[in-house]
């Protein structure tokens, strides 16, 4: 059995999809439990990464388990999941782990994740993905009322990931002890401006589309209404002082699952109608 964290989430929903499509027994944790939102095949289960002893009757008979990071009492946590007999943990880090900037909110949660699964005792492998094809949905409001983009960073490319791609590679780390003790950085197959990716759901949804980039002052007052204030100055420091780069196309998604990674244009035909 396999125990998905985060199971209605963007990796964790996909990850627990393919391992049932798979015919192998997984399990998908969420708060609510809700067996509704989870594929045929996989069961459903209750429990709070911030409370591990709700962990309990989740990870009863679990051998693997997909975890998500930054939650309260990491270690306490990784000591009900050594309890219940796991042999291994892939963690769902990120890009920013390995640079090791504590004073980053975003990267000293990952750091810490990390740090927890290492000194656990239990075998495990960490996921580092650069920014989710996803994000792109934070455009869905302005397309639904227009035709023009506006958002920041528009200097900045990124190779951006499937979250489909991070789940396969998830998959494989869960299945096998080959993987232990590896840390996998992942990327998307192209390495693409934000007015690129405008360009092609544009040609995907059959409409003129048009990206307009802010300015830093503009980006940081409109986020400041949304996002805490560490961490609006967490992404400022990735991606206008440059602290991480993200445009690197890397062949690891590939060396895994032996396949390549999903395109931008595969994942925008794939979600077009969350655009109309």
């Amino acid at each position: 059995m396999i125990l998905a964290t985060g199971a209605t989430g963007n990796v964790g929903s996909a990850l627990v999809k393919q391992l049932a499509e798979a015919g192998g027994p997984v399990r998908g944790l969420s708060r609510g439990g809700d067996a509704s939102r989870l594929p045929p095949g996989a069961e459903a289960a209750a429990g709070d990464l911030n409370s591990p002893e709700s962990l309990i009757s989740a990870l009863t008979g679990v051998r693997a388990v997909f975890l998500l990071p930054g939650y309260e009492n990491m270690p306490a946590t990784l000591a009900e999941i050594r309890r219940a007999g796991a042999e291994r943990v892939v963690l769902l880090s990120g890009s920013s782990a390995g640079g090791g900037d504590l004073g980053n909110v975003i990267s000293r949660y990952m750091i810490e994740s990390e740090t927890a699964v290492r000194e656990s005792g239990l075998p495990w492998t960490f996921l580092r993905p650069g920014g989710f094809m996803t994000n792109t949905l934070q455009w869905a409001d302005q397309l639904r009322t227009g035709d023009v983009v506006r958002a920041p960073w528009a200097g900045v490319r990124i190779a951006n990931i499937d979250p489909w791609d991070i789940a396969a590679v998830a998959a494989a780390a869960l299945r096998s002890v080959e993987h232990e003790g590896r840390v996998y950085a992942l990327s998307g197959p192209e390495s693409l401006l934000p007015a690129d990716r405008v360009r092609i759901l544009g040609e995907v949804l059959g409409r003129e589309l048009r990206f307009e980039g802010q300015s830093d002052e503009e980006a940081r007052a409109e986020m400041s209404t949304q996002v805490p204030a560490e961490y609006v100055d967490a992404f400022f420091s990735f991606y206008s002082d440059g602290t991480i780069d993200e445009s690197r196309v890397l062949p690891t998604v590939e060396e895994v699952t032996g396949r390549e990674p999903r395109t931008f244009r595969q994942w925008a035909q794939a979600n077009a109608g969350a655009f109309a």
